[in-house]
């Protein structure tokens, strides 16, 4: 898909629940979709309702359905226009946590501007800077009831005492204080507009961000993969050693003595049960594929993928505790240091 492409659905289809939330917009009713034009929100892979409804008086906001991108919490965003600029900074956060610093004449605008950044963003903490020039905080007007009066004054002036001369635009130049007002006046569509922008801003700088974190993290899970490949060819050997180590000892201590078969086949079964790492082999494996069907669907999933490396690491210190061979209890080491990385690789993911 590109940038502005429509995207209509099968006729009499409905939206999912989050889409008929947005969908529902002014009119507080769920609509078709013949009403509702779907499009790709500029560059940012993001996917987007735009309002096409007919009675509408707004039809040019536009509403966040989902994302297929990774993103990051960590990012900057900014954009200006004729003396309006925004600049948005993220880092990652649990939940969503945002400060804004805006002129007190903007206030009315602070609502907005917020739900317009949890539409577009799920969790991070966004430093929110609104800053407005002269240029755009300004407008000029011309009294003209003052300027006729003013130059009624001077014609009746100019009459009763026979004062020479003429009239002209100099002479009000010299005078423009008296007829020339200034006042406030914002253009809230333009401020709205420029704030669409520093998120989109934002938006693309996370995103390449949490390409990069899930290009990094793909890696991680497939040298993970790898180890618990090797752990599993070790496995087999691990009870066969442990298993000759055991008669080795038993003969020792019986010392030419008949041994009891079946206390030691009793024991020899606990002791095997023990040492058998196969279930959690099996299970690390689970974790793994899933781990990457995750990544590779993308969107809001770093609490997701949090969860699964936390099992991740139950399994393997399991094995650890039960490796009777050196060379597993190495593995495993580097296991949890590789867990521990992505661990804090995924603390900064969306």
């Amino acid at each position: 898909m590109t940038p502005g492409q429509s995207i209509l659905p099968a006729k009499g289809g409905h939206f999912d629940r989050p889409a008929r939330r947005q969908a529902q917009g002014d009119t507080g009713k769920t609509l078709p979709f013949e009403q509702i034009a779907l499009k790709v929100h500029r560059d940012g892979g993001v996917i987007a309702v735009r309002r096409g409804i007919h009675g509408l008086t707004k039809p040019r906001y536009w509403f966040i359905l989902y994302s297929t991108m990774i993103q990051s919490m960590t990012g900057f965003g900014s954009a200006e226009q004729d003396g309006y600029r925004v600049e948005v900074r993220s880092v990652n956060h649990r939940f969503l946590d945002l400060h804004m610093r805006a002129p007190s004449f903007l206030n009315q605008l602070e609502i907005p501007f917020r739900n317009l950044v949890k539409e577009r963003f799920a969790r991070g903490k966004f430093d929110i800077t609104v800053t407005v020039s002269e240029l755009a905080a300004s407008a000029l007007s011309i009294n003209t009831e003052a300027v006729r009066k003013i130059y009624g004054a001077f014609k009746t002036l100019q009459a009763e005492l026979s004062v020479k001369g003429e009239i002209d635009i100099n002479t009000f130049v010299t005078l423009h204080e008296m007829f020339i007002e200034t006042s406030p006046k914002y253009d809230t569509a333009l401020a709205t507009d420029v704030f669409s922008r520093a998120l989109d801003d934002l938006s693309r700088m996370r995103g390449k961000e949490g390409e990069a974190l899930a290009g990094e993290l793909s890696g991680m899970a497939g040298a993970l993969l790898k180890m618990n490949e090797t752990i599993r060819g070790l496995a087999g050997g691990m009870v066969s050693a442990v298993k000759d180590k055991f008669a080795e000892r038993l003969a020792q201590l019986l010392e030419g003595q008949e041994p009891d078969q079946a206390r030691i086949l009793q024991e020899g079964a606990i002791f095997a049960a023990r040492l058998d790492i196969a279930e959690e082999i099996a299970r690390i494996d689970s974790h793994l594929r899933q781990f990457t069907e995750i990544l590779s669907e993308g969107g809001i999933i770093g609490r997701k993928l949090d969860f699964i490396l936390q099992e991740l690491n139950r399994e393997v210190n399991t094995i650890a505790s039960k490796a009777a061979e050196y060379a597993v209890s190495i593995l495993t080491v580097e296991m949890k240091t590789e867990i521990e990385k992505m661990r804090e690789q995924i603390q900064n993911i969306q």
